[in-house]
């Protein structure tokens, strides 16, 4: 009769453990899709050359950090530089090829990674998103050009001469 009671006990642990995993792997789904959904919608803005869609995905205290190492903006500075490109429809295609979304433990901040297909070949976006007025906008954006590792070397040595400059300034600051 213990051994029965005990087993019974162990199954019924072992079954709401199960449970609790379950409901903690699925805790964020319906999050994840708003906020790919979010993110392919952000693409698709910046592809149609849609300025004002485009922009409000930020937040409005948000930063983008570019592919050259000068370029970190606020949302302001970025809408200033991007405008042109904007208006003479000459923007980016930017469309997902994998994406990964995590969360923070309250669920009011997540951040992600994503390899892109666009003009320059595959690109790595990542950030931050917060839920603002039941929104999912973005808070910082980083996109990087990747580097296959077998061409590195060559890539380093094109931009030594650019980047050396840039290098002895930050130093001196």
């Amino acid at each position: 009769m213990k051994k029965t009671r005990f087993l019974y006990m162990v199954m019924l642990f072992l079954l709401s453990f199960t449970g609790i995993s379950a409901q903690s792997k699925n805790k964020f789904e319906k999050e994840k899709a708003e906020i790919s959904t979010m993110l392919d919608g952000f693409n698709i803005a910046a592809a149609k050359s849609d300025y004002e869609g485009y922009f409000n995905y930020f937040a409005d205290e948000s930063t983008f950090i570019g592919t050259d190492a000068t370029e970190i903006w606020s949302k302001k500075e970025f809408m200033v530089w991007a405008k042109p490109y904007f208006d003479k429809k000459r923007t980016w295609n930017f469309t997902a090829l994998k994406r990964n979304i995590y969360f923070s433990k309250d669920g009011k901040l997540a951040w992600f990674d994503e390899l892109l297909d666009t003009q320059m070949k595959i690109c790595r976006g990542s950030g931050v998103v917060e839920k603002i007025n039941g929104q999912w906008k973005v808070r910082q954006y980083v996109l990087s050009v990747t580097v296959p590792n077998d061409v590195v070397d060559k890539v380093v040595a094109e931009k030594a001469p650019i980047e050396d400059a840039l290098i002895k300034q930050l130093k001196t600051k």
